[in-house]
């Protein structure tokens, strides 16, 4: 039996261990082709509120439990991802569509998050508080108790194990739902290495669902913290239905990111980092160049040479060919992006390369001349689509770059990396890369967006990680009972 054998999961969920599921099942689709490749356990709000009710009683003996054992399971965990890479890589392939290297990507992310979050468990949690009185006063952090976790398709396993690994380190316990697209590269990838780490029953709950298990998880009142990685239409119901319940919610949502590249930098560079920027993996990631601004003396050429290297990158099946761009996840999002490609050509722009497809495989796209109010540039697009607009001066780029409801990244280009630095201070915007495209991620650093790209960092790093999973209490200890007037 394979580490993701199917049948183990194959009308099953993991509610803290194999279980039948009350809900059915449904197809786990290979985009690339529209074969099935198995078929996983749906789960429905009676498994959430179930799941989270034994969550929070395992909960308790987790948190009691020593910090070494939390470390060493999720330093376990971490050599699972590696051990186990080979196999996970292949279901993302298959399952999410990503090339091969995107794949190795995200399994070398997520072991190091394990292996973050194992350091995690001994960072001291809390501090001494100065009193008037005759008395020991501290804040210490203790755990939520537990965390519920929805992440998306694009990049399952990170977008994941990101939430997991650091929530079950601080002592709590995790009710997670993946994306039904991504089911099992997402999601039981994640069970069945911590199954296989030893973690105790209970702790960890994977759901596959829709979005009548997210309104129950939301809504549960075993969960305080909810962690949410997805749209920012979804983003906004997730937090007013948390707010009805006065509920942490940690938002990681949306971006349209734009890419800055003035007249003094590297072309050939800029170019290249251009195109990862808008075409890897599709286009669908959160961090994605949705704005390419160009100084107007380079701009000509500049479009040129990303419009050549556009129509040169192979599109098709990435488990079975050495393609740089793999399908898009499904035809809704196939026909959103062909809509706002089309409706920006009709706004005015010039259709510099792409612009067509072959059922869900995008060729990667460059609109030049873009109007600021074309729907390719205004909104965020989610697939390869490189939209090029000028700008003549430094205001006039950052007026430009903060032009947008969305915060999370911004990419700038110059050999001057203090006007790059001026230019961020400009710019409101969660993430900053001087002299690199807009999309990276480590699991060291504080990651998060302004404005409808979330509710800002909180996710990586000892610091943001703490924030998110854990509770500030207030303690005093003195030798004798205090006394009062009456």
């Amino acid at each position: 039996m394979t580490f993701l054998d199917p049948k183990i999961w194959t009308g099953m969920i993991f509610d803290g261990g194999w279980t039948h599921s009350r809900s059915g099942d449904f197809p786990v689709i290979e985009p690339a082709t529209g074969n099935e490749l198995g078929r996983a356990g749906a789960a429905g709000p009676d498994d959430v509120t179930a799941a989270a009710a034994r969550a929070r009683e395992a909960q308790r003996e987790w948190a009691a439990a020593p910090y070494q054992e939390r470390a060493a399971l999720l330093r376990r965990a971490g050599r699972l991802f590696e051990e186990h890479a080979q196999e996970i890589q292949d279901w993302i392939v298959r399952e999410s569509g990503g090339v091969p290297g995107k794949a190795g990507f995200e399994t070398h992310v997520a072991a190091q998050e394990c292996y973050e979050a194992a350091a995690l468990a001994s960072q001291p949690l809390g501090e001494v508080l100065p009193t008037a009185h005759k008395r020991l006063s501290l804040a210490r952090r203790v755990p939520v108790g537990v965390v519920g976790v929805i992440a998306p398709f694009n990049f399952p396993l990170i977008l994941g194990i990101r939430s997991v690994a650091p929530a079950l380190a601080l002592g709590n316990a995790v009710v997670f739902k993946p994306d039904p697209r991504t089911a099992v590269c997402g999601g039981y990838a994640v069970a069945r290495v911590f199954e296989e780490a030893g973690l105790p029953s209970g702790l960890l709950h994977v759901l596959p669902g829709g979005a009548d298990a997210g309104r129950a998880m939301v809504s549960d009142p075993n969960i305080p913290v909810i962690s949410f990685t997805g749209s920012t239409a979804a983003g906004r119901a997730v937090g007013e239905l948390a707010a009805r319940s006065l509920k942490r919610a940690h938002l990681e949502l949306g971006g349209n990111s734009a890419l800055v590249v003035f007249d003094d930098a590297d072309l050939e560079a800029a170019v290249s980092a251009g195109a990862w920027a808008s075409f890897f993996h599709q286009g669908q990631i959160c961090m994605t160049t949705g704005r390419h601004i160009v100084h107007e003396a380079v701009a000509e050429e500049y479009v040129e040479r990303l419009a050549a290297k556009a129509a040169a990158l192979p599109t098709g099946d990435p488990a079975t060919g050495q393609v740089a761009l793999g399908p898009l996840i499904d035809e809704r999002q196939r026909d959103r992006v062909h809509r706002l490609v089309t409706d920006s050509v009709a706004a005015g722009a010039r259709l510099a390369a792409g612009g067509t497809y072959e059922g869900l495989f995008y060729r990667p796209t460059v609109l030049a001349e873009v109007p600021v109010g074309a729907p390719a540039y205004a909104e965020e697009v989610f697939g390869p689509v490189a939209p090029v607009t000028t700008f003549a001066t430094m205001e006039e780029a950052a007026a430009l770059a903060a032009d947008s409801e969305y915060g999370l990244s911004l990419g700038i280009l110059t050999r001057d990396v203090m006007k790059g630095l001026a230019l961020a201070d400009l710019v409101p915007t969660g993430i900053v890369h001087i002299n690199d495209q807009t999309v990276d991620d480590e699991a060291v650093a504080p990651f998060g967006g302004m404005g409808a790209s979330g509710t800002g960092s909180r996710f990586g790093g000892t610091g943001a990680n703490v924030d998110a999973f854990t509770e500030t209490q207030w303690v005093t200890m003195q030798g004798d009972i205090a006394r009062y007037p009456f």
